[in-house]
């Protein structure tokens, strides 16, 4: 059977997925980073303190049919509730929390195996 599907106030995850922001130089719109966190806090059900968003201004890319002025990057682990249909609704309010801070977002979520996943901390 299907796991039983969670409401938008219920945490999809423990931790926040990683979120890569790519901006070309010439982008004359602010990215909020502060707001942007809040709102995909609201989305993945977590706090800013597990939420991480790195903005990478990047001279160019390659001409796509797409006119986004932001491409975000999302790496999340695997889980049963991550089915396509839970990970297409949130890469669309992750779309949305863009739209409202007047930003176009060109969304890819790509999953992970947890058992394959390292991370180092810095030390306190």
């Amino acid at each position: 059977p299907a796991p039983p599907r969670r409401s938008r106030a219920e945490p999809l995850l423990q931790s926040m997925p990683l979120v890569r922001l790519f901006v070309q130089k010439t982008l004359n719109k602010p990215v909020p980073l502060v707001a942007l966190q809040a709102k995909l806090c609201k989305v993945w059900g977590t706090t800013p303190q597990t939420t991480k968003i790195i903005l990478t201004k990047v001279d160019d890319w390659t001409s796509e049919q797409f006119k986004e002025d932001v491409y975000v990057s999302v790496r999340a682990k695997a889980t049963p509730e991550r089915t396509r249909d839970v990970v297409l609704e949130h890469c669309r309010s992750v779309q949305a929390a863009f739209a409202e801070e007047g930003l176009i977002a060109n969304v890819r979520l790509e999953t992970y195996v947890g058992e394959s996943y390292f991370h180092v901390p810095p030390a306190k």
